[in-house]
């Protein structure tokens, strides 16, 4: 029941995305329709543009080749020479033009694109199970959504519209050519075939050696964040050097896989782009003779010559793109994976409302993955009730909790409240429900007051500081250097633990739910203010059906219901005089408790 196992069971989820995914062999255009949506005319609109752009780039190699074939012919008039001439500059100022629009369009539709791609995936993670969104290492998914995603704009801005556009404008030029001499025209594509073969080499095993790439950045990025969280127990126990040696061979892995893909690139891919630009090595010789032979015409001859060095100057610029249509094809990919992982199962629209707060547990089982942690769990929770789950660590007291607050969904079973199951509310309805506070308690780096306030997003300022008071961390919020203004940092790395849980506390109990689950929500905090919050939370818990877990097992003693869990099972259930008597495994924790307690007494006593 611990975070690997976690994931390990999403990651074999993850597997099983990448080889689906795989099969469906999906191209770079397939994605970009899938997620361009209504942005699709636009992308067609830039790639009409860049189209007649690359057009009115060919047509002054027409020109020009018709410039020469007239020269030959004794045409000695300089208006001719004047207009052709011309007509070339204003073709170079429409290419400029319809290259600007085309550019103009397909970077505005990018970046809403890439906005909305990124809105989606955040989505997406506040629909996933708890399980599947702790099983990514947070560097990788920040590095999806951020790095990776706008690493896609040149693709979307440049390659969507230029690819399209310079693949039409040589098909184009090829059949001008064809109409003069169809044999003059195979062989201005003479080296094609050479440089294909190149391409071919370059690409054996280039999604493999690219996905090494891939594979090691994702490793840098987490073991990047892991040190960087870590940084304090890292130098607390003189880890530091070995912290670091883990960084830096995942930064030379990183770097090597990089190398090594390039370098295996870099000889199929220059012959390519030497080889191809060489098309007047066939045009010019063989023409030559076809000109002596007198089967073409020497005006034609000249104009086929031109005209081959305007046919491959897009193709080459389509190759120069294949490594970034690879890179793109492959975050797309990831995006993809994430987009389609299956989510919490929850209407839309509620098919059934609790009646009241009570819970009910009916043969409920779940595992990480392939590995049960509960099993058959049956247990009822009155409304308005105290119940408190307990026993050793990895029982599944959490596991079950979580899935009270439909963080995962059940393998088997059900979880009803108020008579209605979970699965038939949404995630709205049934959110509004439940308010729970574990003990790593998450805040945001905002103010301590908006910290609070995310529990009902409405309140007044009194209203927080209300109830702060309720939930006994007003005063030291109003010690804090700016009170309830003061900026908790990152994950609120400028409070203490027990800070961090009561703030945590009070937006819960700001929720005002009718369910509130408490998951050693007082795990960081002192005896003295443990006592505080346990008189917080029996006055705000009232009339509200409250699960504790807890820690320390006097603050549960009072509930109306202890539930003792072992091995994924429930062992016994009682209330604690009931419970010391029946349960030999309550009453080993009980003597370990007070045993623990006298201990820091003494301790405490003799410091």
């Amino acid at each position: 029941m611990t975070l690997a196992d976690s994931r390990r069971g999403f990651f074999g989820k993850e597997k099983e995305l990448m080889d689906t995914e795989k099969k469906k062999q999906k191209g770079i255009f397939d994605y970009i329709f899938q997620f361009a949506g209504d942005y699709r005319s636009s992308y067609i609109k830039s790639v009409v543009f860049a189209v007649i752009g690359v057009v009115c780039s060919i047509v002054p190699y027409i020109l020009m080749g018709d410039m020469v074939k007239k020269l030959l012919e004794g045409e000695r008039e300089f208006k001719v020479y004047l207009t052709e001439g011309l007509a070339m500059a204003l073709f170079w100022i429409l290419r400029v033009t319809f290259h600007t629009v085309s550019t103009k369009i397909s970077h505005r539709t990018t970046f809403k694109l890439i906005g909305n791609v990124r809105i989606a995936l955040v989505d997406k993670l506040s629909r996933l199970p708890l399980g599947t969104v702790q099983g990514m290492a947070s560097g990788t998914l920040k590095n999806i959504i951020c790095e990776r995603t706008d690493s896609m704009e040149p693709v979307l801005a440049h390659v969507v519209p230029e690819f399209t556009a310079n693949l039409c404008a040589p098909l184009m030029l090829f059949i001008y050519i064809l109409t003069i001499d169809w044999r003059m025209a195979l062989l201005s594509l003479a080296t094609l075939p050479i440089a294909a073969i190149a391409m071919a080499w370059m690409f054996k095993d280039s999604d493999k050696r690219f996905q090494k790439t891939q594979e090691t950045t994702k490793k840098l990025n987490d073991t990047a964040v892991e040190y960087i969280g870590g940084i304090e127990v890292i130098k607390a126990f003189g880890k530091a050097e070995s912290s670091y040696q883990r960084f830096a061979d995942a930064a030379r892995e990183n770097a090597n896989s990089f190398i090594d893909w390039m370098m295996a690139c870099i000889v199929p891919f220059s012959l390519g782009m030497v080889i191809t630009p060489a098309t007047l090595l066939s045009v010019l010789p063989i023409g030559a003779i076809f000109t002596m032979q007198g089967s073409l015409s020497l005006s034609n001859y000249i104009m086929i010559v031109v005209l081959s060095c305007g046919l491959i100057a897009p193709l080459i610029t389509v190759m120069s793109y294949n490594d970034d249509i690879t890179k793109a094809t492959s975050i797309f990919g990831e995006i993809d994976a994430i987009l389609e992982l299956p989510e919490l199962k929850r209407p839309q629209v509620s098919r059934n409302l609790p009646q009241n707060h009570g819970i009910q547990l009916r043969g409920v089982r779940f595992g990480y993955g392939e590995k049960e942690v509960l099993h058959g769990i049956d247990l009822d929770i009155g409304a308005g009730s105290v119940t408190a789950l307990v026993g050793p660590s990895g029982s599944g007291k959490s596991t079950l909790a979580r899935l009270i607050a439909s963080m995962w969904d059940v393998k088997e079973g059900s979880i009803l409240v108020g008579g209605a199951d979970i699965r038939d509310m949404s995630i709205a309805d049934y959110s509004a429900q439940i308010a729970y506070v574990s003990q790593d308690s998450f805040l945001f780096d905002a103010s301590v007051r908006e910290n609070i306030r995310m529990g009902r997003p409405s309140a007044t300022d009194m209203e927080v500081e209300e109830i702060a008071k309720k939930s006994g961390c007003y005063e030291f919020i109003m010690g804090l250097e700016k009170g309830f203004d003061t900026i908790v940092g990152g994950s609120g790395a400028h409070l203490s633990g027990g800070e961090r849980q009561r703030i945590s506390i009070a937006r819960a109990m700001m929720k005002n739910a009718p369910i509130l689950i408490l998951d050693e929500a007082t795990a960081y905090t002192d005896p003295e203010n443990e006592a505080v919050i346990q008189r917080s939370v029996s006055e705000l818990s009232r009339g509200k059906t409250l699960i504790v877990i807890a820690h320390r097992l006097s603050t549960v003693i009072d509930s109306d219901q202890i539930v003792v869990i072992r091995d994924g099972n429930i062992e016994a259930r009682g209330r604690h005089t009931e419970l010391l008597d029946s349960c030999p495994l309550y009453r080993n924790m009980w003597e370990a408790h007070v045993y623990a307690k006298d201990a820091d007494e003494e301790g405490g006593a003799i410091a």
